[in-house]
């Protein structure tokens, strides 16, 4: 190592190097004394730019710099199921036990656990011939997921020696392959791999299946498929990290990745408790066994909140790899967007809007990129959706990460501060949100829900549109002026936006709803508001109908027929039937 490569000069989390030539762009490093991880970001004729990921206080100038040859990396393995990483994968819970409540500076603990043993079945046998991607070994994570060791891609040959079955650790070696060239490569049970690039695939296949979420005004208005695309967008206090939870419970990905990126430290304690004590509605276990959490709170370094939704988006690839859908819930891009500005800040960039630097967009078009239904390199499918929560500072969307993030997400779920006070959960503004994947997806809900479905969410659409245009008027003038005709479609409207849209997380039956009940309560209150719709014509006032109590009713029927009873709604269109004939009769 040559002597004059030391720090230089400090500036937060970025540090110089003058007049090396020993470092390349984008190489991992190791920064001072205390050997803090750190990534060169700039490379020029007399200075080297070093954005460091642990905190830079102590650090002087003259402490000297290490290189790599390496770009910044994770640890791709058995053991990143049940676990809690920071920004840049090091194990919270084993940190924790070492250093206690505070991350210590240059701590090197091992991303995956050295010492443990795992039950490999090695699935290939001598004079196999491997490329990348193939898998060689496998074994059971968890309970409900079975891990796959393949070999990384770009590398490809024959199959030399093979172990027997049996118990080994994360570094011991399980096959080895003899390239063209010849040269054994040693493959265990991890790989590296480097954050920034995406790993590659076969080709991209159409997002023609949705991710089930149980939640209706997502499942119902704006859905999302599996490998989209979605952004929640809402100020404070608007749910967002609710919502997130929800989908993370609920939704039918295999795999979840949860990436706290800049929130509060107790938003991140609340999600572990949660999912530590909450069992997974599919396997009985608990949540855990599928679930990887990245903290990376408000008050870690700011560099490392730029590192860990790439992060969280290459573990996700990882497990895609395997032939597994993986959900990733970033909260909050707003917040990793403040990193980067903090950061361009600190390297004097030019700023383009709101202080943000001017490659916001690209950066923001990488990361959601990385999305996608694929056809893995060993021919399995996967998928990576990615959720991202945006933070825009009093609720305006005009600002610089709502609107790019627009640019890049297919579905938009608006969250509305006026819900949220309202206690109208989720605060999902049917107005402001849209979702791009009807098309792809409307042939799956067709085969596998019916097409009455998709005709009962359009009539639900239409009649929250008229209701909107409707309530202009009433603002102006008041209800009273408006024909019964109106009046009915404000009252349907009600009973769709609170019996149907607005749901409780809290309440056994209404916290996850299968599509089929979905479909059924849309059909009951349209059946309602047809046969209403058909009196009102026949000169029989709305007051009499709205006596009748039906409406209230239906408001209450998400509590009141349990999921598994299904056959329960013909009773509720039977007694729609013979009250409103009662109305008639008289």
């Amino acid at each position: 190592m040559d002597n004059q490569d030391t720090i230089y000069g400090i500036n937060g989390p970025v540090v110089t190097v003058r007049e090396s030539r020993s470092f390349s762009m984008m190489e991992m490093v190791y920064v001072g004394n205390e050997r803090l991880v750190g990534e060169v970001i700039g490379v020029s004729d007399h200075l080297t730019t070093i954005q460091v990921y642990e905190e830079t206080t102590g650090l002087r100038p003259g402490e000297p710099i290490y290189g790599t040859g390496s770009p910044m990396n994770v640890t791709l393995g058995p053991g990143i199921l049940d676990n809690i990483f920071d920004g840049i994968e090091r194990p919270l819970k084993e940190i924790a036990k070492e250093s206690g409540s505070f991350i210590a500076r240059g701590s090197n603990i091992a991303a995956l656990d050295e010492s443990r043993e795992w039950d490999v079945t090695v699935t290939v046998k001598e004079g196999d011939l491997l490329k990348g991607g193939e898998v060689y070994a496998e074994l059971p994570e968890t309970p409900i997921i079975r891990h796959k060791c393949m070999v990384p891609p770009g590398l490809s040959g024959t199959v030399a020696s093979v172990k027997p079955n049996g118990k080994y650790h994360v570094n011991d070696t399980v096959v080895e392959l003899k390239d063209e060239f010849g040269k054994m490569h040693e493959l265990s049970l991890c790989q590296k791999w480097s954050i920034r690039t995406p790993r590659p695939v076969l080709g991209h296949l159409p997002p023609n299946i949705p991710l089930i979420t149980g939640q209706r005004v997502i499942d119902t208005l704006f859905p999302v498929s599996k490998g989209g695309t979605a952004a929640i967008p809402g100020g404070f206090g608007t749910g967002k990290t609710m919502t997130q939870h929800q989908l993370a419970k609920w939704c039918d990905a295999d795999i979840i990745i949860y990436v706290g990126c800049g929130e509060r430290g107790n938003e991140m304690s609340q999600v572990l408790e949660e999912f530590s004590d909450l069992t997974d509605p599919k396997s009985g276990r608990p949540m855990t066994d599928r679930t990887v959490l990245i903290a990376n709170t408000s008050n870690m370094p700011v560099a490392a909140r730029e590192a860990s939704i790439y992060t969280g988006i290459t573990l996700g690839e990882y497990y895609r790899d395997m032939g597994y859908h993986v959900a990733l819930m970033a909260d909050s891009t707003s917040r990793w967007a403040e990193a980067l500005r903090e950061i361009s800040g600190r390297l004097e960039e030019m700023p383009a809007e709101e202080g943000f630097p001017a490659y916001l967009p690209s950066r923001l078009a990488e990361f959601y990129e990385r999305a996608g239904m694929v056809k893995n390199l060993n021919e399995s499918e996967g998928s990576v959706t990615i959720i991202g929560a945006v933070s825009p500072q009093g609720s305006d969307f005009s600002e610089p990460v709502t609107q790019n993030t627009k640019r890049f997400t297919r579905c938009f779920w608006a969250l509305d501060k006026a819900l949220a006070y309202a206690r109208h959960y989720p605060a999902i503004n049917w107005m402001q949100s849209y979702s791009e994947y009807f098309s792809d997806l409307d042939p799956w809900y067709t085969e596998h829900v019916g097409n009455d479905f998709i005709q009962y969410r359009k009539r639900i659409n239409n009649l929250l549109q008229q209701e909107n245009k409707l309530m202009e008027i009433v603002k102006l003038i008041g209800s009273d002026v408006l024909p019964d005709d109106q009046k009915l479609i404000i009252e349907i409207a009600r009973v769709i936006r609170v019996g149907f849209l607005q749901q409780n997380a809290f309440h056994a039956e209404d916290t996850y709803v299968p599509l089929e009940k979905q479909k059924l309560m849309m059909k009951v209150i349209l059946y309602l508001y047809q046969k209403a719709k058909h009196l009102i014509s026949a000169s029989i006032p709305i007051s009499g109908i709205l006596q009748t109590g039906l409406f209230d009713k239906l408001v209450k029927m998400k509590y009141d027929i349990p999921n598994n009873k299904p056959e329960m709604f013909e009773d509720y269109i039977k007694e729609i039937d013979s009250t409103l004939s009662k109305i008639v009769s008289a």
